[in-house]
């Protein structure tokens, strides 16, 4: 909508009786409000119900009868009660009377608490079981920020004996859930106070970003589901209590709702993954040939990268160096003035565009972004500047500086070193530029350090139908040797860019902060821009581990 459309709209509301209708009414109840009125009787109800006796002992008439019949409608006597309720000051909500306590004799118990509680349709934010001793349904946990919570009248380990009226001790807890969860208003519980103990863990400032999706619906060992909560990979979580070595309880952050729901603790998570590890190393190895494949494909890996084939085994069989966790604990993180910008890191697997969206950034603002300079031990050309295409050094220097781990990847091609160094990836940042830099998977780890805070991109193949129609006429290369496209992509090469992204993702996964399926590359590069531009001017969570001081790598 455009300025002279807001403009129209603005003026014709303005000039709307509506609006004149309500600045009136408002007008009227200030004045009115001024008086400070009193009411004349603070029961209108009593006064209507005996005006009603007394017209029907009087002879009936037909206005008679339609009084009658007007004062018994519904909403006139609504109308009377939020009179009377008003005059009365009577705000609180009319609980019902309190249940006898003869059934059970004091000899028998200690005491007994009589709760009621006005719930509406939140749930009651705890979970309850068998006491395997004693047989009694007790309160198992108490879900921070919701209702059971908020009231402070029922703790963990109070015996439940009555809901509503309705006895507990014969029944299961998979039957009485649902009676909580269905009821309204008032409700009643009877409970034996438990051991009081106060809670080991307050309200904390834990905060996580999830490394997995969960859904507590398609989880049969949740205690209960309706108390879950439900979270994607990359959701920021709060951790509220840690009490349950099994079940944490956490929040959305950001969101209004203070009820907690229960998680997967890290433990039981990590005993499940791993129960599960057998099935997916079969199901990734059965693809490690084509993923090897893959890579050596890429001119970018066999010039410059020095993975052996044991590494290259390890990191599809995922067995690499860095254990993949459940959850990973961050902060928020603001870029300060003058602070370098965070590295950014392109990965995915060969022919997926990477190149080419690290060639439309640089493109699209050179002063913004900028790439490293790679070492060489090939001769200097003519045309060619020291420091700007490459940086030219002897042999004996690129096995030395090998040797003192200073290369992030590096190769050999026709008989000479390639190499991107760590210094000249500070180099960069130095100069107060966006640093570019298209890595293999296994190098992410050498920069995940507090120095350079890597934004890690994984750029993801489509489905090989979408491969098919938007690369029908792209090429590839043929042979590692070559430094041009030769040939057209081929349903093998699909197949393998596809298999190649599976082993990444199911083995770095928990190290991408944004995955962009390059389906079209104008679109995937304008994702990619917009989402660089908000990781410079907006929080951010990074790592906890960040805010410690780190050495390099």
């Amino acid at each position: 909508m455009d300025t002279t459309e807001d403009s129209t709209f603005l003026q014709d509301m303005l000039m709307g009786n509506t609006v004149h209708l309500l600045i009136k009414v408002y007008d009227r109840l200030q004045k009115y409000r001024e008086r400070q009125p009193a009411p004349l009787l603070e029961s209108v109800e009593d006064l209507v119900q005996g005006l009603a006796e007394e017209l029907r002992g009087t002879v009936a008439s037909p206005e008679t009868l339609e009084l009658l019949d007007l004062l018994a409608k519904p909403h006139v006597q609504g109308l009377l009660s939020v009179h009377d309720t008003v005059a009365q000051k009577d705000y609180d909500p009319r609980l019902p009377p309190l249940p006898l306590l003869h059934d059970y004799k004091e000899d028998e118990e200690d005491s007994v608490k009589i709760i009621c509680m006005i719930k509406n349709q939140e749930p009651l934010g705890a979970t309850i079981k068998r006491d395997e001793s004693s047989g009694d349904i007790v309160v198992a946990r108490i879900m921070r920020g919701g209702a059971a919570d908020r009231s402070g009248l029922i703790y963990k380990g109070d015996k439940l004996k009555e809901v509503n009226g309705v006895p507990m001790e014969d029944k299961n807890p998979e039957d009485i859930i649902p009676i909580l969860a269905l009821s309204e208003g008032a409700v009643t519980f009877k409970v034996i106070p438990g051991t009081k103990e106060e809670s080991k863990t307050k309200n904390t400032k834990i905060f996580v970003r999830a490394l997995f999706d969960y859904d507590p619906n398609a989880d049969p060992a949740i205690p209960c589901k309706d108390a879950g909560l439900e979270f994607m990979r990359g959701d920021v979580l709060q951790i509220v209590s840690q009490e349950d070595d099994t079940w944490w309880q956490a929040r959305q952050h950001g969101e209004a709702n203070p009820r907690a729901g229960l998680i997967p603790s890290r433990q039981l998570q990590q005993r499940r993954v791993a129960l599960q590890r057998p099935k997916a190393l079969f199901q990734i190895s059965s693809i490690s040939n084509a993923f090897t494949a893959g890579l050596r494909r890429s001119f970018r890996f066999s010039k410059r990268n020095s993975m052996s084939q044991q590494a290259r085994q390890e990191m599809v069989e995922g067995h690499g160096s860095i254990p993949e966790p459940i959850y990973m604990e961050v902060l928020p993180y603001n870029r300060q003035p003058g602070e370098p910008y965070r590295l950014v890191l392109l990965t995915g697997p060969s022919g997926v565009g990477v190149t080419e969206l690290k060639r439309k950034l640089l493109l699209s603002d050179p002063e913004h972004f900028s790439v490293t300079v790679p070492h060489t031990t090939r001769e200097q050309k003519k045309q060619e500047k020291d420091g700007v295409e490459y940086h030219f050094v002897s042999k004996h220097t690129f096995e030395k500086d090998i040797l003192n781990h200073k290369f992030l990847e590096y190769g050999e091609h026709n008989g000479n070193y390639y190499g991107t160094s760590v210094d000249s990836v500070r180099r960069v940042l130095a100069e107060g530029k966006v640093c570019l830099l298209d890595v293999e998977p296994h190098v992410i780890a050498t920069l995940y350090t507090s120095e350079f805070k890597p934004y890690v991109v994984f750029v993801k193949p489509p489905s090989i139908e979408c491969l098919k129609l938007s690369r029908r006429k792209a090429k590839v290369l043929s042979n590692p040797n070559e430094q041009k496209s030769t040939k057209t992509f081929t349903e093998k090469d699909f197949n393998d860019m596809i298999t190649s992204a599976q082993a990444m993702e199911s083995k770095y996964s928990h190290l991408f902060e944004k995955i962009i399926i390059n389906d079209d590359l104008a679109m995937a590069f304008t994702e990619l821009r917009d989402q660089l531009k908000k990781i410079e001017t907006e929080s951010q969570w990074i790592p906890r581990t960040w805010t410690h001081v780190l050495g390099s790598n």
